[in-house]
């Protein structure tokens, strides 16, 4: 499998393109990584350095990629946090050329926004652009709850809603969607879960709630599910895997007392998942 990946980079820590890479190749994948921006650190630390990368210069890298043959190869383009409105035109524009040369390819968009406790932290043109644009070109998308409310003009809160929020989403254009940090009023506490749904059917996993926020775990979350689902075509196992991995992440991460994501040192649970919570179908 061929992933073409157009995110960020940063030197220090593990969001975007240095957050999904990674993991990706652990678990047998090759990607081609495309930067948007190039700093020090993520914008989480309030001060950091290095350049946003101009769209043309982003689609100056594709288009190098595409004239060396790569594109009828590759089964994924994936996207996650847009800095700026000009990169969508850029990320659609490669989605319709990889596409015309493989029409399997399919398109992966992490509509990154905000969230529920900090609210959009993302240019207000952003989500508008995302949601009107850029979700309905995707094929599996993978919206946190809070995301998926602004998406379909909705408050997701009990399973049902959520649900009827996916279903409203997915007549948009979307046919998978991963609904990240899903939290309702009747779950047992102390927990948080996630939902996958498809034309198959839909999938809820629950895991215990860690006390620690991992700024890119949603990241690797989005391109470990994109991968597993790719592969197999079978949300409830692509559910399983990811929600093992990304858990024993975050666990590893709390456990060090780091800031930044234990990514490397994660390794193991990427390529070899326990599988230790259910998915289990809710439809």
């Amino acid at each position: 499998m061929k992933v073409l990946s157009i995110q960020s980079a940063v030197a220090y820590g593990h969001v975007g393109n240095s957050a999904a890479v990674f993991p990706l190749q652990r678990i047998g994948v090759e990607v081609l990584p495309v930067y948007t921006v190039n700093f020090s650190n993520h914008t989480g630390y309030g001060a950091w350095r290095g350049p946003m990368i101009s769209p043309d210069d982003v689609r100056d890298v594709i288009t190098g990629i595409e004239e060396r043959g790569a594109f009828p190869q590759i089964d994924v383009v994936l996207s996650g946090y847009q800095g700026g409105e000009g990169i969508a035109d850029v990320i659609l524009d490669a989605v319709a050329r990889v596409k015309a040369a493989n029409p399997a390819a399919v398109y992966a968009c992490d509509p990154v926004m905000g969230n529920a406790t900090s609210g959009c932290f993302v240019a207000p043109a952003i989500p508008v652009l995302l949601r009107d644009r850029v979700v309905p070109a995707a094929d599996l998308i993978t919206p946190n709850q809070f995301e998926l409310g602004f998406l379909t003009d909705t408050t997701p809160d009990t399973l049902e809603s959520t649900l009827a929020s996916v279903d409203l989403i997915r007549a948009t254009g979307p046919s998978t969607v991963l609904v990240t940090s899903v939290e309702r009023p009747d779950r047992e506490a102390g927990t948080i879960e996630m939902l996958a749904v498809d034309d198959a059917g839909a999938w809820i996993v629950q895991t215990p709630r860690l006390p620690i926020k991992a700024n890119g775990s949603g990241d690797v979350t989005a391109a470990l599910f994109t991968a597993h689902y790719r592969r197999t075509g079978d949300a409830a196992d692509a559910l399983a895997r990811t929600t093992s991995s990304v858990f024993e992440l975050l666990s590893l991460t709390h456990e060090s007392g780091e800031r930044e994501l234990q990514l490397v040192e994660a390794q193991e649970h990427y390529a070899h998942p326990k599988l230790q919570f259910a998915a289990r179908q809710v439809r």
